[in-house]
This record gives structure tokens, C-alpha cells and sequence, in this order.
């Protein structure tokens, strides 16, 4: 990715052929070796560091006249804090450990800055100049940094994370191996979701062919030839181009199947079989994975379709306890109108919607001050209820 940010962006690539020390870093443009002078006038080594607004996967504009600084206050050669430089103490999470942003600069020209060069040119001349002037320093090592930890997992730079400065919360998904056991209406919603999670894997698990009826309850287009083909193909080739490490299997998940979730760290139980979901608990809670299981029940009544979704979340350590409670059905029941009624998607996304925030509340990711493990919303009022057990 940074080859080819320098060999689309002119201007980043200008101040790689200058002989900044430049590197991309969490969706932001770095460069080390900023020499300047601290308060007891001893000669330092900073970074620069600018967020970088991506306009499509390989060019990048500025996001703004901004920019944090890895350093104390720059001081001139008379010993005072250089002055021009608003802003204050800041921090940015990044993957490299050797940068750490203490504050924030900001120093704007009266028309702006016309680029990337034009930006890092204009602080390094403000914070670097008394360091040149009296030491001969200069930020032009060469130093080559492009490869930096954290990799992402996406094929494309997710900006909004470091515009927003949550990449310390997006990082707490860095090591999670998450299953999708079920690719149906809600199933294939957590996993649309999901995708779009930095997780480190996405296994998912579905043995039935995509037919008309899943159109109506999925997200993403329609492509006729897809028809009798398996779920799990069919998504596999729908989010192949965006992140790495999903692997999709037309494969049904029964007590058998330890060996296939054996790396598992959190799975989504989106099956609509009580008798499947039996055999899938078991499983799950042999293996000590923690997981949410989700359930939408409907019926007509004067004249309207009603009822609920369902999200239950059975951690490890009290999940068979929670099971014998009957929170979720293990048992085949017929008559139920959602077989019939299948163009429900906004019920699907919306259960779905309630598993993966109650699952990033459980990392850590939104705030949660309920702790709920049993959690039903009701379609005719909408109206959310909430057990902690």
C-alpha cells in the first residue's frame, strides 16, 4: 500500500525523493527524524504525523491544515516555545510503537496549503528551523520506514477510523476469529456487518443453495446466475474484493465439527432450526467459545404481521446454565409465519444490527452499562427489552 500511495500521490512522493523519512501508518502520512530543540535547549528527534483522507484506493488528499506532533514543544535558539503553533496536548493511536503523538499543531497559511509537500515543508521549516540553524541538523535521512505493524485486513484504507481517532478501539478486534454458523436473512447481515470489522477472521458456515427468497432477505445485489449456487460461494465472491481472511464453507455445523472451530474466539448462532441450534450449543459451549444466538419470531395479528427478535448472549463461563433456561428455542416448532413471510430484511438487519453492537459492547468497543445477556425488541411498539442473567 505505501509504494503505491508514493506512486499515485506526486506530492508524497516529493517528499520521499527529498529524503523525508515518510511511512503510512494507521491511515495517516508519518515522517521521523524531524529534528528540533527542546525546552533545555537540547538538540531532539520528532515525527510529524497528518491524517490522510483517502479519495479512492490509491490517491489521498488532505484532511485538513492540522498536524500532531511526536515531541515536546519545539523551542527556538533563544529558549522560548516557538510561537504560531496553536493546538495542544493530543493522542492518536498508531500501530508503530517508536511513534507517539503528545499534541497537536496548528499553523495555517492564509490560502491553505496547496498539498502534502506544501504542508510537512511549511511545520518542518517552523519547527525545524532553529534546530538547522544552530546544529546543522535536517529531517532529509532517507531513512527508509515503509513497512510499518498492523497491517490491514481491508483492501481498502478505512479513513474514517483515523479521521475519527478510535483506532485504539478498532484495534481490540486485531485478534478475533469470529464465526457466522447460518447465512440466512440474519446471518448474512453479522456477516455484512462483520466484514466491515477489523477482525482478524471470518469463518462462515452455511449449507443451503442462494435462491430467490435469500435476494429479499440479504444485503448487496442480485446476479441471476447466482441462483442454486451455495450461500457461502455466493458470499465468498461478494466480499472477496473488499478484506482478507473470510472464508465461507457450504457446510452445516453440528457437535461433530470441533476441529473447524478450533481457533474460533466469538461466534454468531443465526440458524432458525431448534434442532440445529441443540447441536450447535453443544459445540460451542464444549469448545468455551462465547457466543450470541438470535431469533425472530412472527405472527399476524388483526390483520399485521407482529412479534419479536431475539439476541441472547451465552458467555462461557455460564452458558449451559443460561441454556437450560429455554431463552433460546432447541426444539422444531411448525406454523411459524417467518417461513412464509420471508421479506422481512429490515427485521433480519435489525437483529443482526442488535448481536454485532451487543458483541462490541462485550469488547470493549461501545459503551455498556447494562450488561444484558437476553435482550428482545418487540415490533409492535418498538420497544427494546433487557435481562442482565
Amino acid at each position: 500500500m505505501f509504494h503505491e500511495l508514493v506512486s499515485h500521490n506526486n506530492d508524497i512522493k516529493k517528499l520521499l525523493v527529498k529524503g523525508y523519512a515518510i511511512a503510512l501508518d494507521s491511515n495517516h502520512l508519518v515522517v521521523r527524524d524531524v529534528p528540533y530543540i527542546d525546552s533545555e535547549g537540547q538538540l531532539q528527534s520528532g515525527a510529524i504525523v497528518s491524517k490522510l483522507k483517502f479519495v479512492n484506493k490509491q490517491r489521498a488528499a488532505q484532511h485538513d491544515h492540522q498536524i500532531y506532533f511526536a515531541g515536546s514543544h519545539p523551542h527556538g535558539i533563544d529558549g522560548k516555545p516557538i510561537k504560531n503553533l496553536g493546538g495542544g496536548p493530543h493522542s492518536i493511536t498508531l500501530d508503530s510503537s517508536d511513534v507517539v503523538v503528545e499534541r497537536s499543531f496548528s499553523n495555517k497559511p492564509k490560502n491553505g496549503f496547496a498539498d502534502h509537500f506544501d504542508k510537512i515543508e511549511s511545520y518542518v521549516r517552523i519547527i525545524s528551523g532553529p534546530a538547522m540553524e544552530r546544529d546543522g541538523a535536517n529531517p532529509f535521512t532517507f531513512r527508509s520506514t515503509e513497512k510499518v505493524a498492523g497491517e490491514s485486513v481491508f483492501k481498502f484504507q478505512d479513513t474514517l477510523t483515523s479521521l475519527a481517532e478510535i483506532g485504539d478501539l478498532s484495534a481490540l478486534f486485531k485478534d478475533e476469529v469470529i464465526a457466522i454458523i447460518g447465512l440466512g436473512g440474519t446471518g448474512s447481515y453479522v456477516l455484512d456487518l462483520m466484514v466491515k470489522t477489523p477482525v482478524k477472521r471470518i469463518l462462515g458456515y452455511d449449507r443451503d443453495p442462494y435462491h430467490v427468497h435469500n435476494a429479499f432477505r440479504s444485503p448487496g445485489r442480485l446476479d441471476e446466475e447466482k441462483f442454486d449456487q451455495p450461500k457461502a460461494a455466493v458470499y465468498q465472491g461478494r466480499y472477496e474484493n473488499f478484506r482478507e481472511g473470510v472464508t465461507l464453507v457450504a457446510k452445516h455445523i453440528d457437535a461433530s465439527c470441533a476441529d473447524e472451530l478450533k481457533e474460533v474466539t466469538f461466534a454468531f448462532v443465526c440458524v432458525d432450526k431448534g434442532s440445529s441450534r441443540a447441536g450447535i450449543f453443544d459445540l460451542l459451549i464444549a469448545q468455551s467459545i462465547s457466543f450470541i444466538d438470535v431469533g425472530l419470531g412472527l405472527d399476524r395479528k388483526q390483520g399485521a404481521l407482529n412479534g419479536m427478535l431475539r439476541a441472547t448472549y451465552f458467555a462461557a463461563d455460564n452458558a449451559e446454565a443460561l441454556r437450560d433456561r429455554d431463552l433460546a428455542e432447541l426444539v422444531d416448532h411448525g406454523n411459524d409465519e417467518y417461513r412464509v413471510n420471508v421479506q422481512t430484511a429490515e427485521l433480519n438487519a435489525l437483529n443482526a444490527c442488535i448481536a454485532v453492537i451487543r458483541y462490541k459492547q462485550i469488547k470493549g468497543f461501545y459503551l455498556d452499562e447494562n450488561a444484558f445477556n437476553h435482550m428482545l425488541f418487540k415490533v409492535n411498539d418498538l420497544t427494546m427489552l433487557g435481562e442482565e442473567l
